[in-house]
C-alpha cells in the first residue's frame, strides 16, 4: 500500500508533467507539508483505506467522489494562501480538501449540498481536531454569505457555468479556482482572479473531471432545508 511519503513523490512527479498547462512544474512546499500533515486514510471509507494514498479519486458514497491527490495540491497551490487567510471551499464531501486548507490558513467554511455527507465530515473535523473548519449543509451555488467575503474560495464539483455568488463573495484581491463544464463531457479547471478594482479575470489551467455541482433550487423543496 502506497504511504504519504510516496503520495507526495508522486505529486511531484505529477507537477513536472502537467507543467505545460498548468505553467509551474513545481508545488510549493507549503501545499506538500499540509499534504504530508493530513491522512487521508481517515476521509475514505474504510474498505477502500488500502488505496487511499494512491493518485487517484476514490468514491465516498452519495455518487461523490474525494479528488486524487495531485488535483487537492494543484488547486490548494492556485489559490495562493496566507496565513490569515478565510476560505470558502463548496463541495465538501468527506471533508480531505478542507483539512489540507486547514493546515495553511487562519479558518476554513466548507460547504457540502448532502446532508448526511455534511453531518459525517463535521463529526470527522471535530473527531480529527481540526478546530479551525466549520462544515454547513447548503447550497454551493449560493456561496455561503454569511462569513464573506473570502480571501479564497475553491469548488471541489463542476458547475456548467460559475455561479455569480461565488464571485460577489470573493475579496478584491481574492482567487477563486473552480472546474467548469458539462457533466461526462470536457471541463477545464479555471482561476478567477478579482483586482482591487473588482474587476474579474480568468485564467484556463488544464482539463479536468469532476462530479457535477448540485443546484438545491433545481431539487426537491424538502431537500432544501439547512442542518
Amino acid at each position: 500500500m502506497p504511504n504519504i511519503s510516496e503520495m507526495i513523490a508522486t505529486i511531484k512527479l505529477e507537477a513536472k508533467g502537467a507543467a505545460p498547462w498548468t505553467g509551474s512544474a513545481e508545488i510549493s512546499p507549503r501545499v506538500l507539508a499540509a499534504m504530508a500533515a493530513v491522512p487521508r486514510h481517515a476521509f475514505v471509507p474504510s474498505n477502500l483505506q488500502y488505496s487511499a494514498y494512491d493518485n487517484g479519486p476514490l468514491p465516498i458514497g452519495h455518487g461523490q467522489t474525494i479528488s486524487q491527490p495531485y488535483i487537492v495540491a494543484l488547486m490548494t497551490d492556485l489559490l495562493d494562501l496566507h496565513e490569515t487567510d478565510t476560505v470558502l471551499e463548496v463541495g465538501t464531501g468527506s471533508g480531505y480538501q478542507a483539512a489540507v486548507l486547514s493546515r495553511l490558513v487562519r479558518q476554513v467554511y466548507g460547504m457540502e449540498n448532502i446532508s448526511a455527507l455534511a453531518i459525517s465530515a463535521r463529526r470527522r473535523m471535530q473527531r480529527l481536531g481540526y478546530e479551525n473548519v466549520e462544515v454547513v449543509w447548503g447550497n454551493g451555488f449560493n456561496g455561503l454569505q454569511q462569513f464573506a467575503p473570502y480571501d479564497a474560495i475553491l469548488v471541489a464539483a463542476a458547475p456548467q457555468q460559475v455561479p455569480e455568488a461565488l464571485i460577489q463573495q470573493l475579496k478584491p484581491g481574492g482567487r477563486l479556482v473552480i472546474p467548469v463544464g458539462n457533466p461526462g463531457y470536457s471541463q477545464d479547471l479555471k482561476v478567477f482572479l478579482k483586482d482591487n478594482r473588482g474587476e474579474v479575470s480568468v485564467k484556463t489551467v488544464l482539463p479536468v473531471a469532476f462530479v457535477p455541482l448540485l443546484d438545491l433550487t433545481m431539487a426537491d423543496p424538502a431537500s432544501q432545508a439547512n442542518s
